[in-house]
């Protein structure tokens, strides 16, 4: 006779919320910034092709730390919501609040019903016509949701991190400068100090308008080149 063993939902919840913590804090930490150009979004990644960040419409990107196939499924997920809601009403109905909204169900719906929890956080960007109508969304493996204001910073050493990014955060930083600023957060939850690009992913949404882009789309990933020539501007 196999005997039955109870367990209060407090703990199975906090047994899971545990397990997820660890899970993500053992990857390495990204950093998303609201700047004057725009966003900018840097992860501590060697891989060129195992992205943690990446677009999903014309002005929204997503970000993420914890497991690759558990964050990749829900990208995916997301830019299939995008392309059936662009298609089937407008563009401009596509946000990121929407976005996360529905990434918040997902995830709290898998925190609370399936054995095992995501081990994932993920952030929603949306770029604005202007800095004040950015929006920042991060969601927790718990499908918790947080409105954030100018950077969010996720994974890895996180408080550390954040520390070390809300220091030098100002609302007029350039492009360079949030991602110097970016780098400079990731080296705190790094044995090495200089990261160098070959180390890094980065990629932007351009703030600038649609008329003189001459596209929709605000998202631009950076080459490693890129990447050096802007670590090496001047502050």
């Amino acid at each position: 006779m196999t005997q039955q063993f109870y367990v209060s939902p407090e703990q199975l919840m906090k047994d899971r919320a545990d397990f997820a913590r660890k899970g993500i804090a053992r990857g390495r930490s990204v950093v998303v910034v609201s700047c004057e150009d725009g966003i900018a979004l840097v992860a501590e990644n060697p891989s060129p092709s195992l992205h943690k960040i990446g677009e999903i419409y014309d002005k929204i990107a997503f970000a993420a730390v914890g497991k690759y196939n558990e964050f990749e499924s829900l990208r995916q997920a997301g830019v299939r919501y995008a392309d059936v809601r662009g298609y089937s009403y407008d563009r401009e109905d596509v946000t990121a609040r929407g976005l996360a909204s529905v990434y918040a169900q997902s995830l709290g719906a898998v925190f609370t019903a399936e054995q095992k929890p995501f081990e994932v956080e993920l952030a929603v960007a949306e770029v604005g016509a202007s800095q004040d109508r950015d929006h920042l969304y991060r969601l927790t493996f718990d499908g918790s949701i947080a409105d954030e204001h100018g950077f969010i910073v996720m994974g890895g050493q996180a408080d550390k991190v954040s520390g070390a990014v809300e220091t030098g955060w100002q609302r007029d930083l350039s492009f360079a400068g949030a991602i110097r600023l970016a780098v400079k957060g990731l080296a705190t939850d790094n044995e090495t100090p200089d990261l160098p690009a070959k180390a890094l992913e980065v990629a932007v949404l351009d703030r600038v308008s649609e008329s003189s882009r001459g596209t929709r789309r605000a998202f631009r990933r950076l080459t490693d080149a890129d990447v050096m020539d802007l670590l090496a501007e001047e502050s």
